[in-house]
C-alpha cells in the first residue's frame, strides 16, 4: 500500500482553514498521522501575511491522481477560488510532496519546515510503529424487497449475467468484517444462497430499509461496533465509497455517517434543482446541519445561471452507516414534522439531536429504480469490460 507525504499551507483563516483540512483529512485516510503545525515567513510572496504549515502522511490503495483529486476537492471546500492566485490570497493548499520515497515537489521538499515534519513523523513512526487507529468491526446489511411498485424482482433482476443482489454483494463483500442480504422473501434468499452469499429474513411489516437493518443486526448478533446500510439497488457502489464511510467513525462524535458528491460547474441548474436528488449543507467539522429537496443555500443576490459557480452544492448519496447503539436507539423514534414535510428519514435523526458525519465522494453510482434504469446500467457494464 501507497504511503504519502502531504503538505498543508494556510495565510488565510489560517485555524478554521487547517482544522478543516485535518478533518476531512482524517475521514478519507484514517491512518493518517500529522506532524506539528509551524508557523512561518511568506516565501517569495508580496503579500505579508503569515502562514500555517503542517506535514502529514497516510496510506492507502488510491494512485496519486485520485489522491491529488481528493485533495483539490478540500481546497475547494475551504472556498480555494483561482482568482485568490492574483492577490496572494492561499485559503488552503494542500501539496503532494511524496509517494513511497519518490519525491513530486523537490523544491518544496527543501524547505526547513517541511524538513522538520517529515523528520517528526518519522521520529514517530520509530518509537511505534504499530499506532493505528482503534480497530472496530463493521457488519454491512443490504436490505433487498422483491415488492416494489416501479420495479417488481428487482433484486433478481439480471444484470451482466448476475442478479443485481449479487452484483451488490460482491462489491461489498471483503470491505467490511461481515456482509448479509436482508429479506422479506424466501425467492431471493434461494437466490443468495445459490451464489454463496450470507442472507437473514426479516419482516414485511417494515417501513424503511433501516427498520430492516436493525431487524437483521439483531439477528446476526456478533458483537459489532458499526452498523452499514447499503441500498439492494446499487450494483456498482465502489470500494472507495465504502472506505470513506468506514473513515468516518475515526471521529468518536460520530452517530451516523453518509456520503455527498459535489455537484460540478458543468452540471446544469436543472440537475441542481432536482427535488429526487437531496441536497446537504455541512458545517466545518464536516457534520451535516441540514438535507432538503430545495436548493440549499439561496443565493439571494446572484443569478442562477451562476450559483454552481459560486459555491458548492452536495448532492446527498443514500449510503448510511450507525453505531450499534444509536440504529437501536433511531429505529424508535416517532416521525418528526422536519421528516414529514421533506419526506427524509435522516431529518428524523437531526431532529432529534444526533450527528451525522459527512464523507465526500467523487463516485457517480448508478441506481437501479425501473426496468430503463437496469437497460441504462447494462450499457454502463458493457462499456466498463470492454
Amino acid at each position: 500500500m501507497p504511503t504519502y507525504t502531504i503538505c498543508i499551507g494556510s495565510n488565510y483563516n489560517r485555524e478554521e482553514n487547517l482544522l478543516l483540512a485535518r478533518n476531512q483529512l482524517t475521514a478519507l485516510f484514517p491512518s493518517i498521522r500529522f506532524a506539528d503545525e509551524e508557523e512561518t515567513e511568506p516565501f517569495l510572496l508580496s503579500n505579508p501575511a503569515l502562514f500555517t504549515n503542517q506535514v502529514a502522511r497516510f496510506q492507502t490503495n488510491e494512485g496519486p491522481e485520485q489522491v491529488k483529486a481528493q485533495l483539490k476537492t478540500i481546497e475547494q471546500m475551504a472556498g480555494r477560488l483561482p482568482e485568490h492566485k492574483a492577490v496572494e490570497k492561499v485559503v488552503l493548499d494542500i501539496d503532494l510532496l511524496m509517494c513511497d520515497h519518490v519525491i513530486l515537489k523537490a523544491k518544496d521538499i527543501e524547505h526547513n519546515y517541511i524538513m522538520k515534519g517529515i523528520s517528526q513523523l518519522n521520529a514517530a513512526e520509530r518509537r511505534n510503529p504499530e499506532a493505528a487507529p482503534c480497530r472496530r468491526r463493521f457488519l454491512a446489511i443490504i436490505p433487498a424487497r422483491y415488492a416494489s411498485t416501479r420495479f417488481p424482482a428487482k433484486p433478481l433482476a439480471i444484470l451482466g449475467g448476475k442478479p443485481v443482489i449479487q452484483r451488490v454483494y460482491e462489491q461489498v463483500a471483503g470491505i467490511f468484517d461481515d456482509a448479509y442480504v436482508a429479506t422479506d422473501d424466501t425467492r431471493i434468499e434461494e437466490v443468495v444462497k445459490a451464489f454463496g452469499g450470507k442472507v437473514v429474513m426479516t419482516s414485511v411489516n417494515h417501513n424503511s430499509g433501516t427498520d430492516r437493518c436493525y431487524e437483521a443486526y439483531t439477528k446476526v448478533g456478533g458483537g459489532y461496533d458499526v452498523i452499514v446500510n447499503i441500498q439492494g439497488d446499487e450494483p456498482f457502489i465502489q470500494p472507495s465509497q465504502l472506505h470513506t464511510i468506514k473513515a468516518c467513525f475515526e471521529d468518536e462524535g460520530t452517530h451516523i455517517a453518509t456520503l455527498v458528491k459535489p455537484f460540478t460547474v458543468d452540471d446544469s441548474f436543472d440537475a441542481l434543482e432536482n427535488a429526487n436528488s437531496p441536497k446537504v449543507v455541512i458545517n466545518k467539522n464536516m457534520n451535516a446541519l441540514y438535507f432538503s429537496r430545495s436548493i440549499i443555500p439561496y443565493q439571494r443576490n446572484a443569478d442562477k445561471k451562476d450559483w454552481l459557480k459560486n459555491h458548492i452544492y452536495y448532492k446527498h448519496i443514500g449510503l448510511y452507516a450507525y453505531r450499534a447503539n444509536v440504529l437501536k436507539e433511531i429505529t424508535s423514534l416517532p416521525q418528526s414534522s422536519l421528516e414529514l414535510s421533506e419526506s427524509l428519514e435522516q431529518l428524523r435523526w437531526l431532529e432529534n439531536g444526533y450527528t451525522i458525519k459527512v464523507g465526500i465522494t467523487e463516485v457517480e453510482t448508478i441506481g437501479i429504480d425501473t426496468p430503463e434504469d437496469l437497460e441504462r446500467a447494462e450499457e454502463f457494464l458493457n462499456k466498463q469490460t470492454l
